[in-house]
């Protein structure tokens, strides 16, 4: 069983199209892309499509669209989190639906994969707003460990359109060869994950990843192609994709 998860909000134009495959979305909460509209049209398609709504809290930098590497105090990133967290909750709720999880996203989701403190501060802002809301995190990183000690509830997460390292970290978007942009590749390396739960690093090194959700980025070049051939391919290898309230 796995959870198919998109990033959504940003501005990429994709957000209806890739509804149409996902079992979870992720909501840009206002701060690294989108506003209060784009919020509450975004949970509107999610909620209509049956997927899962997700916050999608970023550091302070809708400049660098969060993907920019920041260091701030503890109690300021729990502040920060917990807000934008709050802002997709309050307009689920206002539209009948209930908040499932929340992902980081960009740099701050990247830099806690490793960082016990900033992972932790994380953990404390979904605990301040709802600590029955499900959190992704890196699958096989210290994150998944944090957030369970503290209590909460963690979908392992990989990534179909994302370059792997030998150490099971993403290749950083500014090198060649960071994004998988071809559909088969992204089709084949979901189904493996999904079956095999090991993925090939870039080094040509196989690794292993034991994931409960795989993500889809709407801005990654033909992304909603890549979601058809992904969701395609696990169909027809007989994976059941549900959304992660369903069994995480």
């Amino acid at each position: 069983m796995i959870d198919l998860n998109a990033d959504l909000g940003e501005g990429a134009g994709t957000d209806d199209g890739l509804l149409q495959y996902m079992t979870s979305a992720n909501v840009a909460c206002g701060v690294h892309a989108g506003d209060a509209e784009t919020i509450r049209r975004t949970v509107a398609l999610a909620q209509a499509h049956g997927v899962g709504i997700g916050a999608h809290p970023s550091f302070p930098d809708r400049e660098g669209f969060g993907r920019r590497a920041m260091t701030l105090p503890a109690d300021d990133v729990v502040a920060t989190v917990a807000d934008q967290i709050e802002v997709v909750a309050r307009v689920a709720r206002d539209a009948g639906a209930h908040l499932q999880h929340v992902k980081p996203h960009g740099a701050l989701y990247n830099q806690a994969a490793t960082d016990h403190a900033l992972a932790a501060a994380i953990g404390n802002a979904v605990r301040r707003v709802d600590a029955s809301l499900i959190v992704m995190a890196l699958a096989g990183s210290p994150m998944v460990t944090v957030l369970r000690d503290l209590g909460l509830r963690v979908a392992r997460e990989a990534f179909v359109d994302r370059a792997y390292s030998s150490g099971g970290t993403l290749v950083p978007r500014n090198q060649r060869g960071a994004l998988v942009t071809d559909p088969a590749a992204a089709a084949r390396r979901a189904v493996r994950l999904a079956t095999e739960h090991t993925v090939m690093a870039e080094s040509g090194e196989t690794i292993s990843v034991d994931a409960d959700t795989l993500c889809l980025h709407g801005d990654t070049p033909g992304a909603v192609v890549l979601a058809r051939a992904v969701r395609g391919a696990l169909d027809h290898a007989g994976v059941r994709v549900q959304r992660l309230d369903a069994f995480v």
